[in-house]
This record gives structure tokens, sequence and C-alpha cells, in this order.
């Protein structure tokens, strides 16, 4: 079994690897770096990566929490012969001010409220629609 590793990164943990990915983000000024390959298991894993560290940002803003940085690492295994993943873990690093059991508190907020591995965990259809030819 492959494993597909992704790392999304802000603030004082963004990547400071060469070659690394970057974006704006609406909650850093420097934006986001992104590591990972260009395959749908790296993009499947980075979409659980971005939404937990956007809602770091989110969560933590709401909380009156001070965040410098945030890296998120996400990755999982697919089974070669039929592509059935065996789930996607997630690991987070906060840098912080706040206290460890005020930051462990917003990681488990966040854990319970992102969007993106709320929507795996409840499983959803994915459709084809259209033909896929042009005119």
């Amino acid at each position: 079994m492959s494993r597909f590793e992704v790392v999304a990164g802000a603030g004082s943990l963004r990547s400071r690897e060469a070659g690394v990915t970057r974006f704006p983000h609406r909650w850093t000024e420097e934006g986001v770096t992104v590591e990972a390959e260009f395959t749908g298991a790296h993009l499947l894993h980075l979409s659980v990566a971005g939404c937990v560290l956007n809602d770091v940002y989110r969560e933590a803003q709401d909380l009156g929490i001070k965040i410098d940085g945030v890296r998120v690492s996400a990755g999982g295994g697919f089974d070669s012969r039929t592509w059935a993943s065996d789930g996607v873990t997630y690991e987070v690093e906060v840098s912080s001010p706040a206290p460890g059991p005020d930051v462990a508190a917003l990681l488990r907020r966040v854990d319970e409220v992102a969007e993106i591995p709320r929507a795996i965990r409840a499983g959803a259809s994915v459709d084809r629609s259209g033909n896929g030819v042009d005119g």
C-alpha cells in the first residue's frame, strides 16, 4: 500500500524549502506553502490539510487566540488494486503564545467543525455530469 503525504504551512510554520507551491491566504499576509505532488490522492489529502489549516485560523479568531503559524500534515494510503482509501490521518502543529490547554481545546473544536474532514467522514457520492465532448 502506497502512502500519499502532503504538508500545508502558514505564518511562522510556512515551508522554507525551494520549489514549494505558494498561495495567497486570507488569514496570513505571507500566504500558505504547500508540499504535495499533483496526483488525485495527494489533492484529496491536501483538501483535508488546507481545510484544517484554514479552520485553525478561523476558530482561533473566534476564540480570541493569537496564532503565529500552523503546519498541517495529512496522508493516507490506497489499495493499489482497487484504489480504496485506508483513510486519511492528519497532524497539526500550532505556534501560539496561548497556553497549551487553550490550543488543545482549539484543535478539538477544529476537528469537530472542519468541513472537508466532516464531508469525508460522512461519505459522499461523486458523479460525472455531461459527456465530456466539446461542441
